[in-house]
């Protein structure tokens, strides 16, 4: 049977799956990327993850798989197929397309961003279908954006187009991992959430601590998070006009840890928009659609556009 590989790489873990020609996922698996141990152990996991895979394919289906799709986070070059950089990740100008095709025996590779490749699903088979322009935005480990147009994804000129997480919302505010203070993601990510909780539990806190958690003790009138929350969604809506402004979309998709909170985000968060608004247009904000698995879905997708290429060329 015919088959991609499709592997979506996160700052906390690796989702994977081998994708039919209908899009059907055929074999799904999971591992921890283990950034604790540094770049080049995670370049490790991610080509031993994708030779897996392979065997998997082999195995179940006879043949092995007829190109792969690697969606990454950080700044990618799509064309030259570079990982250029990560700060969550602490790597720099990897040539991650060619170390996985090299690794899975030569077929071709198609190397994304993880969030673009996120909104390349969500545009084509999510809460973005039909939307002439849409701006994903999920708020995970850190925050980044994809940029939807008449059903593509804008990279930008060099590939940092949507990367709305380094937009400095809060001068002097928290160190990022880019060497900026007051970045929205590290005020307003599911890290920082996370990390927020934490702090305002004090000896409350546990290893297990989440913004998950934060958002149960909002639920429940929690003064402490009722705060917390308050100060992410603030912060969020900062970035967000800013985003607006530049972007006039007409649905803005979140997705990522945080939007499992539901109405808890939502509610609050399309007030405080709302709020800051002055001649923007307000989009549609929508949860995403497609969950956590967007990014493999799109990774699948890319792979799918690679061999069609191939075929046309």
């Amino acid at each position: 049977m015919r088959h991609v590989i499709a592997l979506d790489v996160g700052g906390t873990g690796m989702k994977a799956a081998l994708v039919g020609e209908d899009g059907t996922l055929l074999h799904e698996a999971r591992r921890p990327t283990g950034r604790e141990r540094g770049p080049e152990a995670v370049i490790a996991t991610i080509l031993g993850f994708a030779a897996d895979l392979r065997d998997h394919g082999i195995r179940e289906f006879g043949e092995p798989a007829a190109a792969a799709g690697v969606a990454v986070p950080g700044i990618v070059d799509d064309t030259a197929g570079i990982a250029v950089y990560a700060a969550n990740l602490g790597w720099r100008d990897v040539p991650l397309r060619a170390l996985v095709s090299e690794r899975l025996g030569g077929i071709p590779v198609a190397l994304g961003h993880d969030v673009r490749t996120g909104g390349l699903a969500e545009g084509r088979i999510g809460a973005g279908n039909g939307a002439d322009r849409f701006f994903f935005l999920p708020l995970g480990t850190g925050i980044a954006g994809a940029i939807g147009i008449d059903g593509r994804i804008e990279a930008g000129a060099h590939g940092y187009a949507g990367e709305i997480g380094h937009i400095v919302v809060r001068p002097g505010g928290p160190l990022c991992g880019c060497g900026q203070r007051g970045c929205l993601e590290t005020l307003a990510s599911a890290s920082a959430v996370s990390r927020a909780w934490a702090a305002a539990l004090g000896d409350e806190a546990t290893d297990d601590t989440s913004a998950a958690d934060c958002a149960k003790a909002v639920e429940s009138g929690d003064p402490r998070a009722l705060a917390v929350w308050r100060d992410a969604i603030e912060a969020l809506a900062d970035g967000l006009v800013t985003g607006l402004t530049l972007l006039d979309p007409r649905v803005l998709i979140i997705g990522g840890g945080l939007a499992e909170a539901g109405d808890t985000l939502f509610g609050p968060l399309r007030a405080a928009v709302e709020e800051r608004i002055t001649f923007q247009k307000l989009p549609l904000i929508v949860p995403a659609a497609l969950g956590d698995t967007a990014g493999c879905l799109g990774a699948g997708l890319l792979a799918w556009d690679l061999l069609s290429v191939e075929v046309t060329a």
